[in-house]
């Protein structure tokens, strides 16, 4: 009766190192290209969300205003007739206003920060935060 040889290694499969090599570039490749894909159209959730917020009813163009107690006012103004907001209209108002600032980054022109940043100590005068 002929008894099966039994092997102590491990058998490897057919394929080399080079050409596992090449089939896990040729996969990475094929997912960058999905990605760039994915870029050429944006869905630009942030955008919408500063049109077609829940919290808030924004007057339209109103981080554009020249004047930081505008910008403030106009804040207040939608944050405290709004019936959608989840909180508080001061923070409804303060989130708005820090969401625009941090989702335009490095865009947003330094002028343009500048006096949304001081809308925001105005924003404080404007509830009594101060």
């Amino acid at each position: 009766m002929a008894q099966a040889r039994k092997t102590t290694h491990s058998r490897k499969s057919g394929m080399h190192k080079t050409a596992r090599r090449n089939t896990k570039s040729r996969a990475r490749r094929s997912t960058s290209a999905r990605k760039s894909s994915k870029r050429a159209a944006p869905k630009r959730w942030s955008q919408r969300v500063t049109k077609e917020s829940d919290a808030l009813d924004l007057e339209r163009g109103v981080f554009k205003q020249t004047s930081p107690k505008n910008i403030a006012a106009s804040l207040k103004r939608s944050a405290e007739h709004s019936s959608r907001r989840k909180s508080g209209a001061y923070r409804s108002a303060l989130s708005m206003l820090t969401f625009y600032i941090n989702r335009a980054g490095k865009l947003l022109p330094k002028t343009q920060r500048t006096r949304l940043e001081r809308a925001k100590v105005e924003l404080k005068r404007a509830f009594g935060r101060e």
